[in-house]
């Protein structure tokens, strides 16, 4: 371990690191949207070597994460949040800690951790993740699914939990053949639910999800399966666009909808028209950011979920493991709607 001195505006900080002989430059490896558009705007470049601030750590990666919101992102549809062209993508990943800012334990030196970085910042190959976005990972579960589960599962946790889901009542999950969307279906089924329901776009990926615990699977359009029911007491939806009003239309009297996505961009602003239309059946529309959920509370349903994948509990769905320079590559698929399960990123 070195223990150094940097300047940090104009403030003595003390970084602790641990030495690596593969980290000898002062360059790394990352991917950036050099420019907003489709997946050929992501071009892999050289930056500088980070040094955690305080209350920071770096993780030297080896799975990055590659999420929907990732691809949102890249196509430009968020630029009037403040997301410019030159960010490098990517919102979680695992790895081990080589260096800790002030005001961090040295104890997690050396430690394989899962790190959340925000909405930028994962495909390098060290991230700077703050203190409290990062959990220890048990043993026996690699870095690969726990960038799968790491994000997903406590986000498929909790929203079902905010539409106040109970045992035998009927679920339809929205865009289930993301990672978000397997593990509400894994969840659910786990819960008791009466009727499971997903909505996909090939009946290879709906007997997939039969596996992980859909018992009924259905088109994009919400139809394919006469023994589906009509109307259903919650649907959990990743997908968002034009096409959320018409299963608002699908929600059974007191029914709950949870957005947690919007992977298919914003829905009509008029949207809730359609709540309005059925104002007798008492239907409501939320939306879910694991944002709203206390540290503490989302970091122990975190390691539960970890937990139970070791004991093979939650099943990690990888679609595919690509080197962090076919990060274009990785969203050409998502575009091309062929992914199931999660796409990993390794450097």
């Amino acid at each position: 371990m070195d223990l150094t001195s940097s300047k940090r505006t104009g403030v003595s900080v003390t970084v602790a690191t641990l030495a690596h002989p593969d980290n000898d430059g002062d360059t790394v490896r990352a991917v950036q949207i050099e420019r907003f558009g489709d997946a050929s705007g992501l071009v892999v470049m050289d930056v500088a070597a980070p040094e955690p601030g305080e209350g920071q750590v770096v993780v030297r990666t080896e799975a990055i994460g590659v999420g929907g919101v990732d691809a949102v992102i890249r196509r430009g549809t968020l630029s009037a949040y403040g997301f410019s062209e030159g960010l490098i993508p990517g919102s979680e990943v695992a790895g081990t800690v080589i260096a800790v800012g002030a005001g961090v334990d040295p104890a997690w030196l050396g430690r394989r951790v899962w790190g959340f970085t925000g909405t930028s910042g994962g495909y390098v190959e060290l991230a700077v993740v703050a203190l409290g976005d990062i959990v220890a990972l048990p043993d026996g579960l690699s870095a690969i699914d726990a960038v799968t589960l790491g994000s997903a599962a406590p986000v498929a946790r909790f929203a079902l939990a905010h539409a106040r889901f109970a045992a035998g009542e009927t679920l339809l999950v929205r865009g289930a053949a993301g990672s978000i969307g397997i593990a509400v279906v894994e969840l659910a089924a786990q819960a008791g639910a009466g009727a499971i329901a997903v909505t996909t776009s090939s009946p290879q990926r709906g007997e997939r999800l039969r596996e992980l615990g859909a018992t009924h699977v259905l088109d994009r359009d919400g139809q394919g399966d006469p023994t589906a029911p009509e109307l259903y007491d919650v649907i959990i939806d990743i997908v968002g666009g034009p096409g959320l009003p018409a299963f608002i239309d699908r929600l059974a009297a007191n029914g709950r909808m949870v957005v947690v996505g919007m992977v298919a961009g914003a829905p009509p602003a008029d949207f809730g028209m359609r709540l309005v239309a059925g104002f007798q059946r008492s239907r409501s529309v939320a939306k879910f950011s694991l944002n709203t959920v206390p540290t503490g509370a989302r970091d122990a349903a975190r390691l539960q979920l970890f937990d139970a994948a070791v004991r093979g509990e939650l099943h990690p769905v990888v679609h595919v493991v690509l080197p962090l320079d076919q990060a274009a590559e990785a969203h050409r698929q998502m575009d091309a709607g062929t992914v199931f399960g999660r796409i990993v990123l390794v450097p």
